[in-house]
C-alpha cells in the first residue's frame, strides 16, 4: 500500500475541519430558525388565518359563548362560597365590602333567632335591639366606605370587622353557641 505525504493528509483534515465548521454553522442557523418566528412564517400564519377563520369561525362562536358563560358561572360559585351566601344572592353583597355586607346580613339573622329562642330572656331582648342598631350602622359605613381611597377603605373595613367580630362573639354566646 501507498502512504499520503504528510502535507496531503494535513490539507484532508484542515478540508475536514473547514466542513465540519460549516455544518455546524449551518445547523445553528437551522435551529434559529425554526425555533423563532420568520417574516415568511408569519406571512404563511396569516394566509392560513384569512382561509380557516371564515371558515371556522361560525361554527366556534357557539362554543366560545358557551365556555365563556361556563367560565363566569364557575366564578360567581367561587365568590358566592368565598363570602359564604348563595349564588342567587351574589349581587346583593357585591363591592369590596360584600364580605362584610353578608356577614352583617348573618348576624341580623342570628339577631332574628335570639328574638325567637325559647329561653330568651329581657336581657336578651335588649342586646338584640342595640345590637340591630349597632348593625344597621355597620353597613351604612360599608357602603360609605365603598366611595373611599382605598388605604382608607381597608382601614374602615378593618375597624368595622373588629365591631362586627365582638357583636357575633356575645351573639353566639347568647344563643348557647360558645
Amino acid at each position: 500500500m501507498f502512504s499520503e505525504s504528510p502535507e496531503v493528509s494535513s490539507a484532508k483534515s484542515k478540508k475536514a475541519a473547514k466542513k465540519d465548521r460549516k455544518a455546524a454553522k449551518k445547523a445553528a442557523k437551522s435551529d434559529e430558525h425554526d425555533s423563532g418566528l420568520t417574516p415568511q412564517k408569519a406571512k404563511n400564519a396569516v394566509k392560513v388565518a384569512k382561509i380557516v377563520i371564515p371558515a371556522v369561525g361560525p361554527a366556534l362562536a357557539p362554543l366560545a359563548v358557551r365556555a365563556a358563560g361556563t367560565v363566569r358561572e364557575a366564578y360567581d360559585r367561587y365568590q358566592a362560597r368565598k363570602i359564604g351566601v348563595p349564588v342567587e344572592q351574589l349581587s346583593e353583597y357585591s363591592g369590596h365590602g360584600g364580605g362584610l355586607l353578608a356577614r352583617i346580613a348573618g348576624a341580623a339573622d342570628g339577631l332574628t333567632e335570639l328574638r325567637r329562642a325559647p329561653q330568651v330572656t329581657n336581657d336578651d331582648v335588649s342586646f338584640a335591639q342595640h345590637a340591630q342598631g349597632t348593625l344597621e350602622q355597620l353597613t351604612a359605613s360599608v357602603r360609605a366606605a365603598e366611595h373611599m381611597p382605598s388605604t382608607r377603605r381597608k382601614a374602615a373595613h378593618k375597624a368595622i370587622a373588629s365591631e362586627l367580630d365582638g357583636l357575633e362573639s356575645e351573639l353566639l354566646r347568647r344563643l348557647g353557641v360558645a
